[in-house]
């Protein structure tokens, strides 16, 4: 008898049915169906796939960016902003890290508490399918569901491999992002089906594509990256690195922001604090008035973004003949650049869906349904979406692990 398989036979037990169906083989429902089995549960997985988990075999690349120790509520998107506490607060990083760590897998942190696993990414999957091998899960793969209903007390998932009764439904389906693995609206059907809201749904963790001049600008200066703050139209700051692409603009500072962009909105870019600018030229001026305004750019920017800010200005390449209004112009093109996004190169390669599921209909503390009994929903299905670095897998484990204890 197998863990994994696409006959249900093959990897099911003559006997009792399975009490719990979760859909969707990812991150959130091979945790989901661990703690379930752990918990004496008769646990099947089902999913349309042929492999589970391809979203930790890509991540990070290929490393998987497993979990980030600074996980906090505050940094999660979500319409209700208190709703990922409970979970978080209940199996958080160092929980995960323990379970790792029980398989001998290590770990590094990179930056800003992002932990990656030494080994390949395939480790963590092969961790999780032991895991839930030895407590008794199953996972059936190429599963098309066809029905979902509950004519009474139990659920019938009606599927091209067989129909089953569950007590209880998991939806670990997933968002939109990255649909060339399989990604689909599936768990948003299921979830208006039983009477649910959906927040609405766009592209997170995205690049930012240009048109026009600002297109043109970005492309001839593709592969260069600098630091940067990016400021987003309500407020919220991200500093870290940014790429400039042949479409537009990328990097970790650009991602973070799109989570939070809605079409129309501005960002504004700061590669220097405008005091800082302010007071160096101005200091410049007086004791090194023969030097170019552009070699004391680069000793903060890369040589071609440095020519492509500075042509842009129209000054005059010696810091002797600043005015204090040129100083002044220079300091807002280096701290406070606005620019309006077209759009994001949308859910193909998004790592992350904002919004889903309503949070405001499902229990904090379990992840059930508060408008049908026995149905949840875990990991990116539902209106929460962390931070680039590994809060998402956070997510997915903390509530699959909610979820996987209250069944």
């Amino acid at each position: 008898m197998t863990v994994l398989g696409s006959n249900f036979d093959e990897i099911w037990p003559s006997g009792p049915s399975p009490e719990v169906v979760i859909v969707g083989a990812g991150a959130a429902g091979l945790f989901a169906g661990i703690e379930a089995a752990r918990n004496g549960k008769r646990v099947l997985i089902v999913d349309h796939a042929k492999k589970p988990a391809e979203k930790i075999r890509i991540s990070g690349g290929g490393r998987c960016n497993f979990t980030n120790l600074e996980t906090r509520a505050s940094r999660f998107i979500s319409k209700n902003p208190h709703f990922a506490k409970s979970a978080l607060a209940r199996f958080g990083p160092w929980d995960f890290i323990e379970r790792m760590s029980a398989h001998k897998l290590t770990w590094h942190e990179k930056t800003l508490g992002q932990l990656f696993c030494d080994q390949k990414s395939g480790a963590i999957i092969q961790f999780l399918l032991d895991d839930l091998e030895a407590s008794g899960g199953r996972i059936l793969m190429e599963c098309e569901i066809s029905e979902i209903t509950k004519p009474d007390e139990h659920f019938t998932v009606a599927t091209n491999k067989g129909t089953f009764r569950p007590a209880s439904l998991i939806i670990a389906s997933g968002g939109l992002s990255i649909p060339k693995i399989g990604a689909s609206g599936f768990g948003y059907d299921v979830a208006k089906q039983f009477g649910h809201s959906i927040v609405e749904t766009r592209p997170g963790l995205v690049p930012f594509t240009f048109s026009g001049a600002l297109h043109d600008r970005f492309a001839a200066i593709s592969g260069i990256a600098a630091p940067v703050t990016v400021t987003t139209q309500d407020k919220t700051r991200f500093s870290e690195a940014m790429l400039f692409t042949h479409r537009g603009l990328s990097g970790p500072a650009i991602l973070q922001a799109s989570s939070y962009w809605h079409p129309g909105e501005s960002i504004t870019l700061e590669y220097l604090p405008v005091e800082r600018v302010r007071s160096e030229l101005s200091h410049a001026r007086n004791t090194e008035p023969k030097k170019r305004v552009t070699d004391w750019m680069v000793e903060y920017l890369p040589g071609r973004l440095t020519a492509d800010i500075f042509g842009e200005t129209g000054l005059k390449n010696q810091i002797g003949t600043l005015s204090n209004a040129d100083i002044d112009r220079l300091a807002e093109r280096l701290s406070a650049h606005t620019i309006t996004p077209t759009a994001t190169e949308g859910y193909r390669t998004a790592e992350v869906t904002v919004g889903g599921v309503n949070t405001d209909e499902l229990s904090s503390k379990t992840m059930e349904s508060k408008l049908c009994e026995g149905l949840y929903f875990i990991g990116e299905v539902v209106d929460v979406t962390g931070w680039l670095g590994g809060y998402n897998f956070q997510w997915a484990w903390a509530s699959a692990h909610a979820a996987g204890q209250a069944v």
